[in-house]
């Protein structure tokens, strides 16, 4: 007898019949298994399904057999979970620097994950405002090509906008052809960043990549961090940003501030809480941590007005007071 049609493929049509049309609520007896599978052009029998299921759970897939809130299987354990699906398209739909035209792929690939079931609840949910996203189409490419670059320790050369205004009053891209040794990309303040060494200067920078065009990774090798940081065998992004405020760079020094307890906890989110606390009033805390002193933080101390008062260093402190001074000129 000819072997019917599909047969070889069908216990993978099976699994996606599974992932596409069960969950929980939703499960599928082995008749309209059977049916499902005939209209893909496959020809199963009730019986057949049974040991195809059984064989799916020895290979380690989370198939379910229950009998509530019908007979019948469905898909338990997924390679994400509703949650993290839930968690994953609210991250990419909120990110400025993922253009409309990729956060609904990326959100209909994360939708593909789930249930059609489950997919279709999430369908009022996946709005947002185009208005606040980035119209930069390579910003995937561009990803990929400076972690080629960073891994490969080489340097890269692309253009680069910033936004100006012209002698019209009109808002106008100007660019410019740049050449860095990348280190590190972070995701902070809503952009996505890659922070290197703009190879005129002894410091580091931090560039939108939201910002670059035309990139090419070089055959010349980077500028070693260590040159530029104080940072020997590993560049640490993660101690790094934690340093800085709004992406400013600026010379690290410890900062001590003395800080109304009712904003500790915008204290904690901005620092963490391994901060180092010194000393402890009925209204006030101080505390000390190591910290980038920038025009980035100076601007945040001033936000919360007379809840913070910078101890250390003096030099930071001229520029609180200068900076307040320069509002209350503005606003007499």
């Amino acid at each position: 007898m000819a072997p019917r049609y599909g047969q070889k493929v069908k216990i993978l049509h099976l699994v996606d019949i599974l992932k596409t049309y069960t969950d929980e609520e939703h499960p599928l007896n082995a008749a309209e298994i059977c049916e499902k599978l005939a209209e893909r052009g496959i020809s199963a029998e009730r019986k057949a399904i049974y040991d195809d299921v059984e064989q799916l759970i020895d290979f380690g897939y989370d198939v379910i057999k229950t009998r509530t809130p019908r007979v019948g299987f469905f898909l338990g354990a997924r390679d994400l979970e509703l949650p993290e699906i839930y968690l994953l398209a609210d991250a990419v739909r909120s990110a400025k620097f993922i253009t409309p035209k990729k956060t609904r792929e990326l959100v209909g690939k994360l939708d593909g994950m789930l249930s059609v079931h489950e997919a279709h609840k999430r369908e009022k949910n996946i709005f947002f405002d185009t208005a606040d996203k980035c119209d930069n189409e390579e910003l995937f490419r561009l990803i990929d090509g400076i972690s080629t670059a960073i891994n490969e320790r080489k340097k890269i050369r692309f253009k680069y906008s910033v936004r100006t205004l012209s002698d019209s009053r009109q808002i106008v891209k100007r660019t410019r052809e740049m050449t860095i040794s990348p280190y590190a990309m972070t995701w902070q303040e809503d952009h996505y960043y890659v922070i290197g060494n703009y190879e005129k200067y002894d410091n580091l920078l931090h560039l939108r990549i939201d910002r670059m065009n035309k990139l090419e990774v070089l055959g010349e090798a980077i500028r070693p961090f260590s040159e530029v940081c104080e940072y020997k065998e590993q560049f640490d992004v993660s101690d790094y940003t934690k340093k800085l405020f709004s992406m400013y760079g600026g010379e690290t020094d410890t900062v001590e501030m003395r800080c109304s307890k009712q904003i500790l906890e915008q204290v904690i989110d901005r620092f963490s809480d391994k901060i180092f606390i010194r000393n402890i009033t009925e209204d006030e805390f101080e505390f000390s941590v190591k910290a980038a002193i920038s025009d980035g933080l100076v601007r945040w101390a001033i936000s919360h007005g007379d809840s913070i008062t910078v101890l250390k260093p003096e030099s930071l402190r001229q520029r609180i007071s200068a900076q307040a001074q320069t509002l209350l000129d503005r606003y007499r």
